[in-house]
Parts: C-alpha cells; sequence; structure tokens
C-alpha cells in the first residue's frame, strides 16, 4: 500500500519502517531459512523476485507492511532516516495486513502476518511490540486503509473493516498465545467459512470480530508516528 510510505513507527521498544528495496537482501537472507519457509508458508525466492515481490507489497493496495527494527533513541528530529535507523543490523523481521473482502462483500478482512526473523532477537517481547504498535496504526487509518483498497480494487466503498484474522501452524504455542493475549481468539473446528474447506497445514485460525478497535487499545509507550526518509523516492 502508498499510505504509509512516508511514515514510521516508534515506541519505546520498536520501531516500524515501510518496506524499501534496501531492506531486500537482508528479507531475502531471511527467507532462506527452512523453518521460516515452514513457518510462512513460503518458497525460496530468487534476489531479482525478492525485489519485484517488495515492490508489488508497496503498489498493491491491499498490502501493508512494515519491516520491524530495534527502537530508535536518536529520533529528537522527528523524522527517521532510510538505511540508518533501519540498516541490515537493526532489522527483525516484518508485519503485514492483507485485505479482502467478506464471501458477500459486505464487509473487509483485514489478515494479519507477523515474523520476527532474526532467532537471536526471538523472545524478547519484539513481536508483541510490534503487534500493538500495528494494530494502533491500522485502527487509526482504517479510513485511509479502505480507501485505498476499495479505490484499486473497483469494490463498493463505505466498507468497514469488520474482522481481524491471524492463521499460525498449530505447533507455534508462542505465537499463539501472543494473539490470545491481544484479544485474539481462536475459531474452533466446523466455525471455518466452508469455501476455506478443511486445513491441510495443520493451522490454528485466530479471529477479533466486531468491535475490535476497542480491544487494541493496551498502552503503547512512546508511540508516535514520524516522517520516513526513503532512499527510493
Amino acid at each position: 500500500m502508498l499510505i504509509n510510505e512516508g511514515i514510521a513507527i516508534s515506541t519505546s521498544k520498536i520501531l516500524l519502517v515501510p518496506y524499501e528495496s534496501h531492506h531486500v537482501p537482508a528479507y531475502h537472507e531471511w527467507m532462506k531459512d527452512a523453518e521460516i519457509q515452514e513457518a510462512t508458508a513460503s518458497s525460496p525466492l530468487t534476489i531479482e523476485e525478492e525485489y519485484a515481490m517488495q515492490l508489488s507489497w508497496r503498489q498493491d493496495a491491499d498490502k501493508l507492511t512494515f519491516i520491524i527494527c530495534l527502537p530508535t533513541f536518536t529520533s529528537a528530529s522527528g523524522s527517521i532516516t532510510a538505511a540508518h535507523e533501519d540498516s541490515p543490523a537493526r532489522m527483525l523481521g516484518d508485519v503485514n495486513l492483507f485485505l479482502m473482502t467478506s464471501d458477500k462483500q459486505d464487509f473487509v478482512i483485514g489478515e494479519i502476518e507477523l515474523m520476527i526473523a532474526v532467532k537471536s532477537q526471538q523472545g524478547h517481547g519484539y513481536g508483541r511490540a510490534s503487534l500493538l504498535a500495528f494494530l494502533i496504526y491500522v485502527a487509526e487509518h482504517e479510513d485511509g486503509l479502505l480507501e485505498e483498497f476499495e479505490r484499486e480494487r473497483m469494490v463498493e466503498g463505505g466498507l468497514s473493516l469488520k474482522e481481524l484474522r491471524v492463521k499460525i501452524g498449530e505447533k507455534n504455542v508462542r505465537s499463539i498465545g501472543l494473539f490470545e493475549s491481544v484479544g485474539f481468539t481462536r475459531v474452533e473446528e466446523g466455525e471455518e467459512d466452508e469455501e476455506e474447506g478443511e486445513n491441510y497445514f495443520g493451522e490454528i485460525e485466530l479471529t477479533m470480530g466486531a468491535g475490535w478497535k476497542g480491544r487494541v487499545g493496551e498502552r503503547v509507550e512512546g508511540y508516535r508516528e514520524l516522517e520516513y526518509r526513503s532512499l527510493d523516492q
């Protein structure tokens, strides 16, 4: 999506920046890891394909993506400079929102993906900090997100983002617990969308339905939206 191309999200625990071309080499290295490929149901790409994917995520109106980085304490100027605070050594993973319409096309569903790819940084609270900051951003910018989605996908205007969901491998207990701790609940067997059919990938689906914005208000210390000075502009 284009809505976040000039925005960074800074908190006391995390920095989120738009996914830019200078992030691709580090991202490409992450995705060579077999465990990450399995967890994300991904196949390895060439570096050229990875650059094309980055551009797609930037331009497609149904994909909102931030790269997760270590927190910054040098942004007194109110801006983040690309390739400095988000250099490869400071990159940790990514968080994404994929928008789609419901079966009856009467509301919008947002599917979240979250990855802390640097194994040495897993289990330190960066995933939770990223998820909470990301949910605040989505809640505060719902109108802009939906406007871009509806315009580019030529769907009926005035729809609401009524449901958030996430699909997680059933063995990933830590990630399941993270999403449950912020208000997501498991979809029990038999409740899934009939069109999806049987789950062949061993995934657990969790959702937050109508009223989700009222449940993402956990205080995030130091939340700020800053100007992001991109190398791609």
